[in-house]
């Protein structure tokens, strides 16, 4: 374990792969996202829809996961969960979260704060008819979060609810949906030589973006 220590303390990497100036940034925030997103995809960087989503308990204790982006337009981000689950449930309690998206292979992350809630059942609706079937079945069968015996008895729940959508469209649970993120700050940052990293914020102000460089 102690070489395993060692390795870790040698790791070193020095980013040379971009800049960000404050020429080069967007005025609208959501446009600059949408620029590193379509650079992301073109770069064919894996899971690229990836992003940490981060809610805090009523309590005040944080929690952390990787979550999909599926849908995003004008500073709104669509995840879709289980609303029995832990995110769910701290989300209704505390709709303050932050999403960060990191993309290695570009040496980018992109950090945003927003404001989370239920998104419409239309809107649920259509993006569950286009889940595959498989995916669907394993809405309606998992309890998100809640404890299992062993795996046989999710295997099993998985069978029961094939058996019961037999022949028939499967209809979104009513305890499954999407959550509508309102993002009103981003931070970009390009890793530069000698920790010396571009990052630039967004705060929504009045209506309005404030742009910021910020020390790495």
């Amino acid at each position: 374990m102690g070489a395993l220590r060692d390795e870790i303390k040698k790791l070193r990497e020095d980013f040379i792969k971009g800049t960000l100036t404050d020429a080069a940034a967007k005025a609208d925030p959501f446009e600059q996202f949408e620029l590193w997103l379509a650079q992301a995809v073109e770069a064919k960087i894996p899971e690229v829809q990836a992003v940490n989503l981060a809610t805090v308990s009523k309590e005040g204790k944080p929690a952390s996961r990787i979550v999909y982006v599926r849908e995003f337009e004008n500073h709104q981000f669509f995840i879709y969960t289980n609303y029995n689950s832990r995110k769910a449930k701290e989300m209704l309690e505390n709709p303050h979260v932050s999403l960060t998206f990191f993309w290695p292979e570009l040496e980018r992350q992109i950090r945003m704060e927003g404001i989370a809630k239920k998104a419409d059942k239309e809107r649920s609706d259509n993006y569950f008819s286009h889940r595959p079937r498989e995916s669907q079945i394993g809405a309606w069968a998992s309890n998100q979060s809640g404890v299992l015996k062993n795996r046989d008895e999710l295997e099993a729940s998985v069978e029961n609810i094939r058996r019961r959508f037999e022949g028939k469209d499967i209809v979104r649970p009513e305890f499954w949906g999407g959550f509508e993120i309102t993002v009103n700050y981003y931070e970009f940052w390009q890793g530069r030589k000698s920790r010396l990293h571009d990052r630039i914020s967004y705060t929504l102000e009045k209506d309005k973006w404030a742009i910021k460089r910020l020390a790495p």
